[in-house]
């Protein structure tokens, strides 16, 4: 086990942590207002329609293939993945880099969402302020801060995301924004959210990696494969996080799915010694 750190101070500015708070807030309380209120067949279908893009941002495009570039595809493909990142308010390059960070210091204090900091640190402050400096993360990846339009996206993260609120206010109204776009992008949150702290809590180990990572199967349920995390931990630049034939890793069949399209290929996969 590393050696654990002081904590760090605080990189982002308050005005921007707050405005980070605002998002989160909102993320939670315009949605379950309309739930609460009542929905409509228009909400429910414009929520079929980009739900599992954004599940698709987050699992296959943030983690898998930003975080650890567990394949390769063209740019015109890995902008389209970078968009579906950023319809829950992701960024490609701020995520890959803090992702980064994650593994070098996996449960220690430098770890940015370690719950040796803590509950709400782990599930809600590293999003409000990672206490790394922008530089710092973007020095991570000099091979995604290479491309124009991920650091476009980098300056303008919210940007996409809002727009698609608009595109799904159009569609729908005020309702079929909240339950289309803002109501996945708080699952997601939460499905993230779960790995980071319940992941290095509960569950079983079956490999003996320097952190605290665990397998855990009702996360792995609910995040479509990213609770297989002490897999994940010993072999990071895996596709696939279920090594076992029972370990239902649905974003790895995704990405199956793109390589047999011809979208992506050198698919990276465990060494058969691991399976």
């Amino acid at each position: 086990m590393n050696t654990l750190l002081p904590e760090r101070a605080f990189t982002r500015s308050r005005l921007a942590r707050a405005w980070t708070a605002v998002l989160l807030v909102g993320l939670h309380i315009i949605p379950l207002t309309v739930l609460i209120g009542g929905t409509n067949r228009t909400d429910w279908l414009l929520f079929a329609a980009i739900y599992p893009f954004q599940a698709i941002g987050v699992g296959v495009c943030l983690h898998r293939y930003f975080g650890h570039h567990a394949f390769h595809t063209s740019r015109p493909f890995q902008f389209f993945l970078a968009l579906c990142a950023a319809s829950t308010f992701g960024d490609p390059i701020r995520f890959a880099g803090k992702h980064r960070f994650h593994h070098q210091h996996a449960d220690c204090m430098d770890d940015p969402h370690t719950p040796l900091h803590g509950f709400w640190n782990s599930w809600f402050g590293s999003h409000l302020d990672s206490r790394y400096q922008d530089e710092d993360i973007c020095g991570q990846v000099p091979w995604l801060t290479r491309y124009p339009e991920l650091m476009w996206l980098h300056r303008h993260s919210l940007l996409p995301g809002f727009t698609l609120c608009v595109v799904a206010y159009l569609m729908g109204g005020f309702s079929g924004m909240a339950i289309g776009v803002l109501l996945g992008a708080m699952i997601l949150l939460h499905q993230s959210s779960s790995v980071n702290y319940l992941c290095h809590k509960l569950g079983y180990r079956r490999f003996a990696t320097e952190d605290r990572s665990t397998n855990n199967l009702l996360v792995s349920l609910l995040t479509f494969g990213e609770g297989w995390h002490n897999n994940h931990h010993r072999y990071p630049v895996s596709a696939r996080a279920g090594f076992k034939w029972w370990e239902v890793d649905m974003f790895y069949w995704v990405i199956c799915g793109f390589e047999a399209l011809g979208l992506v290929w050198n698919v990276k996969r465990p060494p058969e010694a691991l399976l």
